[in-house]
């Protein structure tokens, strides 16, 4: 067996295999199980039974999911789950199916219990002993609409709440186990008590599945995968692209080109930013392409958003492909390899569409579309990983903080912050207060406390006063915005102090600029982006 085979069993070894039953809050149990410091990886429900033989898990957790047991073509939990001989954990829908499955009894209700409850634990079992909130309760998180009012046999009842007599059902024999709550939501107070748990005290799992063990185990598999052929990467600047440059800068040195696209819609300063950090103080091998003027005349008389992003798109498609050309003739070495920051989530939604259970939202901003002459094959390092796994490897790496968890920042860049027509102009313009503001935000220490905040540059022009002179000038719009998920968004309640720091700077400092506004809507309705 290689080292690297060797590296890979023993930090994935121990698995958990979650089964997805269409839950909003899936992707979070995947993410909780791997904090647990064990490997897990997540599938539809409906896996063919070898793929579920033969993924060698030591557990297997059934997610929950929107449907009810009772209705025709709902989800049913496979018998190849059960024949696996490993403990399984059902939450929510996953309980319920559980239940169906060996002979319960599951209520079907029009009365959905949704928020937090407090159950009462009146029987011990493995999957709870010792752990609670005060004497003998847990303070939970609940979404659901069906419940399970005859335990099957073999189950016993180990916790109620008035409203749901089976919240937890235990047959410790068998290790099978089911929760009509989510503890995956930081809501439910001891909920990764209770999946660390499962995964470590009835799965009997390690804590192997740690940022150094991964980059140690991601190094030897890339050099295995690459051997001495060349590599070429899109560097954006981004988290992903970054954390690929120095994963595989550590495992194959110079044979790696990045191709930093430098497209003139980015924020202040930043391409310099990252041409120090990889170029100069990591030694990575970086070619920046000056493309601000092909970007602003492929953009020129757009309007419409979706417009905007498949002209950003394709031209990003164009630079990057006439440069890679143009390396493998000056050098005269075929480069064999496109590197790409693909993540865990984005193969995860691909699985779903593909199983015809999700629809696409949006395309994600991997180099895609290439022209046959460029025949790469892939290299995906950051497949089998979440944001948060990736942002822990880019620390490890040695990557600074500040671009490691600085706020998102769209595929299109600013083209996609200033409304309407994108213009040099504007581009300065929305630069240089996006600049400001973000100053701002850390200098009152407000950077970290939102999730997203940036200026947007609204063509209009309002009338302002400066000393004695009328002022004729553009509208910048601040947004700023607190989530955990970015599915949902409260608008950040930022101290007046602070939105009025940032207007005069901005308004005094920006000559073209005669009025600021702050943006108050949440999503729903409204997007975090404005375009």
């Amino acid at each position: 067996m290689t080292h690297f085979a060797t590296q890979t069993a023993s930090i994935k070894q121990d698995r958990i295999l979650i089964l997805d039953f269409g839950s909003q809050y899936s992707q979070l149990i995947a993410r909780r199980v791997r904090e647990a410091g064990v490997f897990c990886e997540m599938y539809p429900f409906d896996i063919a039974d070898e793929r579920i033989r033969d993924f060698g898990a030591k557990g297997v957790i059934l997610s929950g999911g929107p449907e009810s047991v009772h209705a025709k073509g709902s989800p049913k939990i496979a018998d190849a789950v059960f024949e696996l001989g490993v403990p399984v954990l059902g939450i929510c829908y996953g309980m319920q199916a559980m239940a169906d499955h060996f002979g319960g009894q599951v209520h079907a209700s029009d009365v959905r219990e949704f928020g937090a409850a407090q159950i009462q634990v009146t029987t011990e079992c493995q999957l709870l002993q010792g752990i609670e909130d005060s004497s003998q309760t847990l303070n939970v998180w609940m979404s659901h609409g069906d419940k399970v009012i005859t335990a099957p046999n073999g189950f016993v009842v180990v916790a109620s709440t008035p409203s749901c007599p089976i919240a937890v059902m235990a047959d410790d024999g068998r290790q099978y186990y089911g929760l009509q709550f989510h503890p995956e939501v930081t809501h439910t107070l001891q909920g990764e008590a209770i999946l660390s748990r499962f995964v470590h005290g009835i799965c009997g799992c390690g804590n192997e599945w740690t940022p150094d063990n991964i980059i140690d185990m991601r190094v030897a598999q890339l050099k295995e995968q690459i051997g001495n052929k060349e590599v070429l990467l899109g560097l954006s600047g981004g988290v992903d692209s970054s954390v690929v440059a120095a994963l595989l800068h550590k495992a194959i040195g110079d044979k790696l080109t990045c191709v930093f696209v430098d497209n003139g819609l980015l924020r202040l300063h930043e391409g310099d930013q990252v041409m120090q950090i990889f170029a100069e103080n990591m030694g990575v091998k970086v070619i920046r392409v000056d493309a601000e003027e092909q970007f602003l005349s492929a953009l020129a008389g757009k309007i419409d958003p979706e417009d905007k992003r498949k002209v950003i798109g394709k031209t990003f498609i164009d630079v990057f492909a006439d440069t890679a050309r143009k390396l493998s003739k000056d050098s005269g070495v075929g480069i064999e390899f496109l590197a790409q920051g693909t993540i865990y989530p984005d193969v995860i939604e691909s699985a779903k569409s593909h199983q015809g259970k999700a629809h696409v939202i949006k395309s994600h901003h991997n180099v895609g579309g290439l022209p046959e002459d460029l025949q790469f094959k892939l290299v995906e390092p950051l497949r089998d990983l979440f944001k948060d796994e990736v942002r822990k490897l880019g620390i490890t790496l040695g990557l600074p903080h500040k671009m490691i968890y600085r706020h998102p920042f769209p595929g299109p860049g600013l083209g996609v912050r200033i409304l309407g027509e994108v213009k040099k102009q504007y581009a300065d313009i929305l630069r240089k207060a996006d600049a400001i503001f973000m100053q701002e935000l850390e200098r009152f220490d407000w950077y970290d406390k939102t999730s997203q905040a940036f200026a947007v540059f609204m063509p209009v022009k309002s009338v302002g006063v400066v000393g004695d002179g009328r002022r004729y000038a553009w509208v910048i719009a601040l947004r700023a915005v607190e989530t955990v998920d970015f599915m949902t968004a409260r608008f950040a309640h930022l101290p007046y102090e602070l939105i009025e720091t940032v207007s005069n700077r901005i308004m005094n400092e920006i000559k073209d600029v005669s009025r600021v506004t702050y943006d108050v809507s949440s999503k729903p309705p409204a997007t975090i982006e404005w375009e």
